[in-house]
């Protein structure tokens, strides 16, 4: 049993370091409500340079308070982060770069931002990882790319961290998990914090996946990267779609397709 006990630390390093980081920020929560006006000094106890963090950006919902939070730590106490994000979306993902907070880059999507990541690497001021699809890149979450820190965004949660993610639910669990499960720490903004758990919709992640939640100073930004009002599609909209259908997909024996509503 002693011998047991001697073994203990080497096969909880992970979990041991969690727990540290977690009580250097208990006197800026009230359990796992973390002040507002707190987020920037709860990130430097929270986040070590060279840690591989996680920050939601997809389809449906950005975690833009928490980025921009982010981009406030000061360089020379955190350094070199490995960010992986299902999608780069806002100038603040990449000015983490610039300011030398993170290095490297694993992600599935750049829209607007795409420009600036080339103009990056060419400066040699970010270094891609990899670039993924989608599950591929939630996939290595549980496998190589496994997260110190996962920061994602919610309509709303309680005090005990129950969070309700709304309409756009289908990322934000795998990314949550991939961290949960292993010993990584989790914070989620979210648009009101409740007081009590009946005001909550549904709970779609329960507060034992949930490190800490905390009340973004405005609501997230939200953005359909790909899904589009099928009103405002054109003629010319369904022309393309045919030829890509007729000049790809039938060569390549397509039988079924699987597309949002993302028009060009």
């Amino acid at each position: 049993m002693q011998a047991q006990r001697k073994l203990d630390p080497q096969w909880s390093k992970r979990r041991i370091e969690k727990h540290r980081r977690l009580a250097l920020v208990a006197h800026l929560a009230d359990g796992p409500v973390l002040r507002t006006a707190d987020i920037v000094p709860a990130l430097h106890a929270l986040i070590s340079s060279g840690d591989r963090v996680v920050l939601e950006g997809n389809n449906q919902k950005q975690a833009d308070f928490l980025a921009r939070s982010l981009v406030k730590i000061d360089p020379t106490k955190v350094s070199n982060l490995h960010l992986i994000m299902p999608s780069v979306s806002l100038p603040e993902h990449l000015d983490l770069f610039e300011r030398g907070i993170a290095r490297k880059l694993d992600f599935a999507f750049a829209g607007a931002q795409s420009l600036r990541i080339s103009q990056l690497l060419q400066d040699g001021v970010l270094e891609v990882g990899a670039i993924h699809t989608y599950v591929e890149l939630y996939a290595r979450l549980y496998v190589d790319l496994s997260p110190n820190v996962v920061m994602v965004a919610g309509f709303k949660a309680d005090r005990q961290g129950n969070l309700y993610t709304g309409s756009s639910t289908e990322d934000t669990p795998a990314l949550v998990e991939a961290a949960a499960f292993r010993d990584g720490i989790v914070i989620a903004q979210v648009n009101e914090i409740v007081d009590d758990p009946a005001d909550l919709p549904r709970v779609d992640i329960p507060g034992s996946w949930i490190d800490f939640v905390v009340q973004a100073d405005k609501p997230f930004f939200l953005e359909p990267l790909f899904t589009r009002d099928p009103r405002l599609i054109k003629p010319v909209h369904v022309l393309m779609a045919m030829m890509a259908i007729r000049g790809v997909y039938e060569r390549h024996q397509v039988q079924s397709l699987n597309h949002g509503i993302g028009f060009n």
